[in-house]
């Protein structure tokens, strides 16, 4: 262990995305591409990062990245304009036919999605499995009926409507990125 102080600060992934001023999937993404973790998460543990080693990377994956802009011939970087400016005439005809949502619209539906199967699967299920299962000793039947049960859980939550367009829309403050 070194003497040396620390730089920066430890953060979640949360508070990492917001600390940068991008989305959570860009902040996979870079960890994909190599990225600094102090701490990788799952299982109910929280991934951490450290701030400063995280934006030290992040400037040098740029200057990378501008690095082989310079590198590319003309004709390279015609290609790339070319498919960028299609790629963003695709953006708009497809936000014009209402194929895509804003991320704060699909977080919130997506929120409220998994709110809706924990609470199926941590109140419905136990609630109902319990009363069939009184008094049973086959463990063969315990799984059954506790699967059946899940099951159950699960094809409600498949249920289209399970989000309204009311789950959609942003409230004023979040509409104007806030």
């Amino acid at each position: 262990m070194s003497n040396r102080i620390q730089r920066g600060e430890v953060l979640n992934r949360t508070e990492m995305a917001r600390h940068l001023g991008v989305a959570m999937p860009t902040l996979d993404e870079w960890v994909r591409r190599g990225c600094p973790v102090v701490e990788r998460g799952g299982r109910g543990r929280q991934w951490k990062f450290n701030s400063a080693e995280v934006r030290t990377w992040r400037d040098e994956d740029i200057r990378h990245q501008m690095a082989d802009t310079r590198l590319a011939s003309t004709e390279e970087l015609k290609r790339r304009k070319l498919a960028a400016e299609t790629e963003t005439v695709e953006l708009d005809l497809a936000k014009a036919k209402d194929l895509v949502v804003p991320v704060e619209q699909f977080e919130r539906a997506l929120a409220k999605a998994f709110g809706e199967v924990r609470a199926g699967l941590r109140n419905v299920v136990p609630g109902r499995a319990a009363r069939r299962l009184i008094g049973e000793s086959d463990e063969t039947r315990v799984k059954a009926v506790l699967l059946d049960e899940i099951d159950q859980a699960l094809t409600a939550l498949a249920d289209e409507t399970l989000i309204h367009e009311d789950d959609l829309e942003l409230d004023e403050d979040e509409s104007e990125g806030g």
